[in-house]
């Protein structure tokens, strides 16, 4: 989502935990030799780095946005958007994604239930961004959804979007 936002924009696409994995290697392997608490701090360094920029879409992973000096540092300087789907649309795009990032938190024999928990643990803090509801929409109606939100709103600062 945020690649097609920042190619429309015309702006930098930034991936947190690709520029995690170019640094430092898979996540996985991270949370294995280091914890994650480990991982949580190389979040914290990308994303002091990341709310500097300007004119990129940043995409996060799910839990990024929840520790209070990464959402205060990115919502300091632009716009947070949190995608939303229901647990049934998540596990359907996790079960598609065969070429993805492992995510070590959904690890399993119950993905399901381990995303349900996810959502449930982490309402409250998605609740505070402003949220893009995803599921049954085609990724360019998503995307022509925030531009247009970038682009209509006064609270609109212009210069990024923080799609996670």
């Amino acid at each position: 989502m945020g690649k097609l936002v920042a190619r429309e924009l015309g702006w930098t696409f930034v991936d947190t935990d690709d520029v995690i994995v170019s640094r430092h290697g898979p996540i996985e392997a991270i949370f294995a030799e280091h914890g994650e608490e480990a991982f949580r701090a190389l979040e914290r360094e990308v994303a002091v780095e990341a709310a500097a920029g300007q004119h990129q879409v940043v995409a996060t992973g799910g839990r990024m946005l929840l520790d209070p000096a990464n959402a205060e540092a990115m919502s300091a300087t632009g716009r947070v958007f949190c995608l939303d789907a229901d647990v049934d649309e998540i596990v359907r795009r996790l079960e598609s994604d065969v070429d993805g990032p492992v995510r070590p938190l959904l690890a399993g024999s119950n993905p399901a239930a381990a995303v349900a928990r996810l959502l449930n643990e982490r309402a409250d803090g998605y609740g505070r961004f402003e949220q893009v509801h995803t599921a049954g929409r085609s990724p360019q109606v998503i995307a022509a959804d925030i531009i247009s939100r970038l682009h209509h709103s006064p609270a609109s600062r212009g210069d990024r979007s923080r799609p996670s």
